[in-house]
């Protein structure tokens, strides 16, 4: 026997751990419970031994439900009484309550015995029923029940037996067996007025058999036996019974809706401000205005998953879209509306967010977006042929940086690009790795951004003088120098420590520093592992990374260091830096003669006046991303992030920067993202990896979520014939519903595989 006790030190057991812990009880072979409950709900089922052996509960002060779902060969005895919905959904077991019992006691049984020894609640026996394979469920109250009790009963059997209720003008309470259609319900005592569809009748000597073979064992259950001669006086009860269908359907004639509408819904009377009346009768189907639902054809409405969770916002469905009606060079340009480096950062170096969650990777493996970045390398777009006469600068020629400057280019200012360094490209230029990065590829999209009419100055190093001297030549000012200052912590030794920005920048400007055989590399995300290679590459035989938590880095970087002979090791807390190497706080040595920083770095704003707010060592803009008058911030200087949240912010500058020079105000916007649910890939067949099409002709397999891909299968689909594809100005096109023959059946919103439709509810649409 398993006692149970739900209160200790005055903590209270929840349900889930109380229900948690009686199943696994009962999975190791406990068929005996005595439970001090406090409210714990489901209490008693559904569970059974997987030995045939018979489970018995013993409960005290339950909460709801219990016994729900009980199960045959199970048995719950609450010691006291129970609230609502006691027996719920019973299955075959034996529930007794030996006091009252709150609402819906036995709501919907269809098995198995309920005893209640004292009263029950409203709606009690509503919904039981009878499968005809098994017994018929039974209820059994000792006193009375409350309002609308056996409710729509289906079937099974219910006794009232009415004690102690001499008072009552109805045991039944009010409206008692309204829509019953099935079973019978045994009362003793008054019962007040019922539906014209059920009847009273006297017992016959089968009915007094059963209620006195029965009586014997629902008084000794509820621990009363003493009342057997008082409540086996046949001559005290009737049962309650639904009348035939055949009887019921030839009861006194009732209106028609018709006759009710002429005679009893009077025009301009008591209801006709609130409920109109035009006295049309309508059809199951109707068309027009009576139909109950409107399609709606909602065409980039929501965002696909790889649009949404691009930082840059980049619309890979449309380029696809584009793609498949034969417009390549369309195609291509679109990307340069969001990002001047599809080649350099989405085709390269990018982690590619946007194939994370893409929809067809639920599918096989996610639309290749990566690498169609590559095919807009070489697609030149054209200077704009009106010009503003104003004026940006930006500080910084990173790629947040040049995004905000070929963007403002692209909407006619003058731009000026002020780089510190002798050559343009941030981080793409100075940090990353050759071998990740084809540096051909890069300098041919520096050239496209020069050819938009951007200028560039280099070795232009911005200090307090110089960005005040910026502010006056300049109508407005876009800050983008982004996080060059290496994060040190403040080991013993830490004077030992190379940055890693410092060491990689050193690799690409062919310095070609010099590294010992063993070099340890602090941090183990994706600049760790450019460290490490830069490492290998230099000439060391062995590199060693560490991390105080789980390598952040992608997988394949991870592998290719490892490829090189590298080894992470996690988690790892540095106490001290030595000429040996790292001592870790657990006192090991981590050899090295080298060691190489790469957990970060901040931003170098002390050329800015005070004044500017921040948030520890980063800017901390406005909505716009303005931090001064005509002044705004972008990429690291905001926050650090990937090489294409940089991108994002640095668009979304230059549109803050427009609006700002034109005296308006700019709010980013991002469309909500598609629901899944609206998304049908089974429109599409399954394509094995070793099949997959070049980059350029991954429409075929993108789902154009979001996106209407013209497929034409609403069009066909249609029972109705009611929808019609639309050319329109531009070369485009659009689907439209004719109200006069649609039906509102929602085929449409069904099958089409984008989630372009929208079904609404007639009444939303006025």
């Amino acid at each position: 026997m398993l006692r149970v006790s739900t209160v200790h030190e005055h903590e209270r057991m929840s349900t889930q751990d109380l229900l948690l812990a009686i199943e696994a009880a009962v999975a190791a072979g406990e068929t005996d419970f005595h439970i001090e409950a406090s409210g714990q709900h489901d209490i008693g089922g559904p569970l059974w031994n997987k030995e045939g052996k018979k489970l018995t509960f013993t409960v005290r002060n339950p909460g709801q439900r219990v016994g729900s779902m009980c199960l045959g060969n199970t048995e719950v005895l609450v010691e006291g009484s129970a609230p609502a919905d006691v027996g719920w959904l019973n299955a075959g077991g034996r529930i007794v309550v030996r006091g009252d019992a709150g609402d819906t006691a036995a709501h919907c049984a269809a098995a198995g015995v309920v005893y209640i020894g004292g009263r029950a609640g409203t709606r009690t026996g509503s919904l039981m029923k009878h499968d005809p394979v098994y017994e018929p469920p039974e209820l059994w109250v000792l006193k009375n029940v409350g309002s609308f009790s056996f409710e729509f009963m289906g079937g099974g059997k219910a006794v009232v037996c009415g004690w102690d209720c001499a008072d009552f003008p109805s045991v039944l309470g009010e409206r008692p067996c309204v829509g019953m259609v099935g079973g019978v319900v045994y009362v003793r005592g008054p019962v007040g007025a019922l539906p014209a569809d059920v009847r009273a009748a006297a017992l016959e000597e089968a009915d007094q058999a059963w209620l006195a073979t029965g009586m014997e064992d629902f008084l000794a259950a509820v621990g009363r036996p003493e009342l057997r001669d008082a409540l086996t006086c046949w001559e005290d009860w009737q049962k309650i019974v639904p009348l035939s269908f055949d009887v019921r359907s030839h009861l006194a004639d009732k209106p028609g809706l018709d006759d009710f509408r002429a005679q009893e819904w009077i025009k301009d009377g008591i209801f006709s401000d609130v409920a109109p009346d035009d006295f049309r009768v309508n059809g199951l189907v109707a068309h027009g205005d009576y139909r109950l639902r409107v399609p709606l054809w909602e065409n980039a409405r929501y965002a696909a998953p790889c649009e949404f969770n691009c930082p840059a916002s980049i619309p890979t469905q449309r380029r696809l879209n584009l793609l498949r009606e034969g417009k390549v060079d369309e195609a291509y340009r679109l990307v340069l509306d969001y990002t001047p480096f599809p080649g350099s950062v989405c085709g390269s170096v990018c982690p590619n967010p946007c194939m994370q969650d893409c929809t067809r990777g639920l599918l096989d493996s996610p639309v290749q977006i990566g690498k169609l970045g590559s095919c807009s390398a070489d697609i030149q777009v054209p200077k704009p042929e009106e010009r503003t006469g104003r004026h940006v600068g930006v500080i910084g020629g990173g790629v947040g940086g040049l995004t905000a400057a070929w963007q403002l280019a692209r909407m006619g200012h003058d731009v000026t690009v002020y780089e510190a360094d002798s050559v343009m490209g941030g981080k793409l230029e100075q940090v990353i790795p050759r071998a990740r990065l084809n540096h051909d590829l890069l300098r041919k999209e520096l050239k496209r951004i020069e050819d938009m009419g951007v200028r560039f100055v280099t070795n232009c190093k911005v200090d307090a003088a110089k960005f005040a001297e910026l502010r006056q030549s300049h109508d407005a000012l876009v800050v983008a120098t982004g996080g060059h200052m290496p994060r040190i912590f403040d080991w013993p030794g830490k004077e030992k420590i190379v940055p890693g920005i410092d060491f990689l920048k050193a690799v690409n400007k062919g310095e070609n520093p010099a590294v010992p055989d063993e070099v340890i590399v602090i941090g183990c995300g994706n600049a760790g592992m450019d460290a490490a290679a830069g490492a290998y590459a230099m000439g060391a035989r062995h590199v060693t990374c560490i991390d105080v938590q789980k390598p952040a880095a992608f997988a394949h970087e991870i592998k290719h260091i490892e490829d090189l002979g590298g080894k992470l090791i996690w988690p790892v807390q540095t106490k001290e830096i030595t000429d040996e190497g790292i001592i870790v706080q657990d006192g090991r040595l981590i050899p090295g003669q080298m060691v190489i920083i790469t957990i970060g770095e901040a931003p170098d704003l002390s050329f800015l006046p005070e004044g500017v707010e921040k948030f520890r060592q980063w800017l901390k803009p406005k909505a716009d991303q303005s931090v001064m008058d005509g002044v705004f911030a972008v990429g690291d200087v905001i926050k650090p992030g990937l090489l294409v949240h940089a991108i994002g912010s640095g668009r979304n500058a230059a549109f803050a920067a427009d609006a700002w020079l034109k005296g308006a105000t700019w709010t980013p916007e991002k469309k909500p993202l598609v629901p899944t649910t609206r998304l049908h890939t089974a429109y599409f067949a399954k394509c094995h990896d070793s099949d997959l099409p070049r980059p350029q002709e991954e429409y075929a397999r993108c789902v154009s979520c979001g996106t209407c891909r013209d497929c034409k299968m609403c069009l066909k689909s249609c029972p109705e014939k009611a929808i019609d594809r639309k050319e329109t100005e531009g070369g485009g096109f659009e689907y439209v519903s004719d109200p006069e023959r649609c039906i509102g059946c929602g085929i449409c919103a069904g099958i089409c595989p984008c989630g372009i439709w929208t079904m609404y509810p007639n009444w939303d649409m006025s």
